[in-house]
């Protein structure tokens, strides 16, 4: 059955993959009032483009935070002598 679900997932990931279209609503009425395309696809790179940031930093914070936590967990116990 795992053989199944394997197949059936990779399958999905493989032909369901469909370009997307990152663009909003008024972005693509106010481009496609005009018969240039260029000018949209341009526009639609450039949202995606901007997208890219955010997650960057995300993942920027993520690993200074799992550095942070390695090294607190590295640094060896000391004794409290009384």
């Amino acid at each position: 059955m795992k053989i199944f679900y394997k197949i059936a997932v990779f399958a999905f990931f493989l032909l369901g993959s469909v370009q997307m279209q990152a663009q909003c609503a008024m972005c693509r009425a106010a481009l496609e009032t005009g018969g240039d395309t260029s000018q949209a696809e341009a526009v639609n790179d450039g949202i995606v483009y901007l997208m890219i940031f955010p997650y960057l930093l995300v993942a920027l914070v993520g690993i200074a935070v799992y550095r942070l936590y390695n090294k607190k967990q590295k640094q060896p116990k000391q004794e409290v002598q009384g």
